[in-house]
């Protein structure tokens, strides 16, 4: 990844760059992990010390700060549909549409079958719009609903939502994240999907093994059936639940599948479960607002009801918008000032196989889902920054798409303060830090690669009439981020 150093400005030092690294990391890590406190603040203080850093190298406070303008800007796409999200959720809420698809979820979904039938819907769901986001924040929220009804623990299922939101993902030719992989490297979208299902394949079956395994443990007894009956009275009671309802999110899908970005998709999702809510429900124009706004308040005397539809509304999305808003102004700073392309610069040192060149590809995109605080950037980062090595070792660039993806795209959901990472917690009400363990299609992901490039299973070499193209070239492929739509 090149940086152009700017006049009476020198390159940072390996270790003036780890100190920057570190500040961050450690700044949030003790903050969460030790006092349980936000960490905008703590990453705010690495902001700090990036920029000090950054001026003792010789930068310019000017172009510092554009630093930060430029992760910012970038991370406006992401912010707009986290609005749209939270309106769309306490819309759906007072439309009926959460309680609906719950109502009905109960009685047709077995508890020993609901871990894999939920991940294999939001794999269905995200291969075939090309969006986990969205899918989590539709087909997901209901799922949340009916496994807390279930019995089930939020952590566990919010994993599953996961896994299969994104294994769709990666594989959908759809996605803006698939795309952006192949293009970054120049090879043909088709052939990168076909090059990662090698891999994306073998992840999805023992996630499917694992969350079936898990399930089994999990049955109804006449304690269970009970309970699940009083959710559905419940719901039944404060809620008109009509098969109607699946209307409005059936058209996201529908709309999503016809390749409408995600951010008018969402909205128009939301419109639909407006007009649900005055047709079906009764509401008016004063509770549209008020839940848009604010979210939706549950008032039905069951605690664990009332919890699960208590959400939603522009309100809530506002904890994540301040989280990506100063992530990505420690990307900016970081990237703006080269202290990333030292560190990368030293992590190549160590690529001396092709598996320990995979390896450190993995490593690098993971890691830069930590520092940059968006998937979209440490998809560009990974493979900027190892085009040259794959190629030099006569590596076929799907092979460097195909890492970049098993890495990038599905860790930055794991990250509490990445924008996937911000997002999701938002959406399905669980924190990044509690559903991460349960997770298992996104962490495994980036083993099971780095795993088959050791072995060196399905790697393939560089055709001589097809050489990864130079990087002025891929840039003018990566799509224009103010019109992208999030995956």
């Amino acid at each position: 990844m090149k940086t152009t150093i700017p006049e009476g400005a020198r390159k940072p030092y390996l270790w003036e760059a780890i100190i920057s690294l570190f500040s961050l990391v450690t700044g949030v890590t003790f903050s969460i992990a030790v006092y349980g406190l936000d960490p905008q603040v703590p990453m705010i203080l690495g902001v700090i010390i990036a920029s000090l850093i950054a001026l003792k190298c010789g930068f310019k406070w000017k172009i510092i700060q554009s630093g930060m303008v430029q992760g910012i800007t970038a991370a406006i796409p992401s912010i707009i549909i986290l609005i749209v999200v939270g309106i769309l959720i306490g819309i759906w809420i007072l439309a009926g549409v959460v309680p609906s698809i719950i109502y009905y979820g109960l009685e047709l979904i077995s508890p020993a079958f609901f871990l894999p039938t939920a991940l294999i819907l939001c794999a269905i769901s995200s291969v075939s719009t090309g969006t986990s986001w969205g899918t989590t924040a539709t087909v997901g929220v209901a799922l949340m609903g009916i496994g807390d009804g279930l019995g089930f623990p939020l952590p566990l299922v919010a994993g599953a939502v996961l896994s299969g939101a994104y294994f769709g993902d990666k594989l959908s030719p759809l996605s803006d994240t698939t795309n952006i992989a192949s293009a970054m490297v120049g090879v043909d979208v088709f052939k990168h999907v076909k090059h990662m299902s090698y891999t994306t394949s073998v992840t999805f079956l023992l996630t499917l093994i694992i969350e079936t395994t898990i399930g089994f443990s999990y049955s109804i007894d006449n304690a269970s059936l009970e309970r699940i009956e009083h959710i559905q009275s419940v719901l039944s009671s404060h809620f008109t639940i009509n098969p109607v309802l699946f209307l409005p999110l059936l058209l996201v899908v529908f709309v999503s599948y016809r390749k409408m970005p995600a951010i008018p998709g969402i909205a128009l999702g939301a419109l639909a479960g407006s007009v649900c809510a005055i047709g079906i429900q009764d509401a008016d124009y004063q509770s549209l607002i008020n839940v848009a706004t604010g979210g939706f308040e549950s008032i039905t005397g069951d605690a664990d009801v009332d919890e699960l539809l208590t959400r939603g509304g522009l309100d809530s999305m506002m904890f994540a918008i301040s989280l990506i808003f100063t992530g990505m102004m420690f990307g900016g700073v970081m990237e703006r000032t080269s202290q990333l392309r030292v560190v990368a610069e030293k992590l190549l040192t160590f690529a001396r196989s092709t598996g320990s060149l995979i390896a450190t590809t993995a490593a690098t995109s993971v890691a830069s889902n930590i520092i940059l605080c968006d998937q979209y950037m440490a998809i560009i980062m990974g493979t900027r920054s190892f085009a040259t090595a794959f190629e030099d070792k006569g590596l076929a660039p799907e092979n460097l798409s195909r890492v970049v993806e098993d890495s990038a795209t599905v860790t930055a959901n794991l990250v509490p303060w990445n924008a996937g990472g911000a997002y999701q917690a938002a959406t399905l009400g669980v924190p990044t830090i509690l559903y991460l363990p349960f997770n298992f299609f996104c962490w495994l992901s980036p083993l099971v690669t780095v795993f088959f490039g050791y072995m060196g299973w399905t790697i393939t070499r560089i055709d001589k009439t097809e050489a990864i193209p130079d990087k002025k070239e891929t840039k003018e492929c990566i799509p224009d981020s103010q019109s992208k739509s999030v995956s």
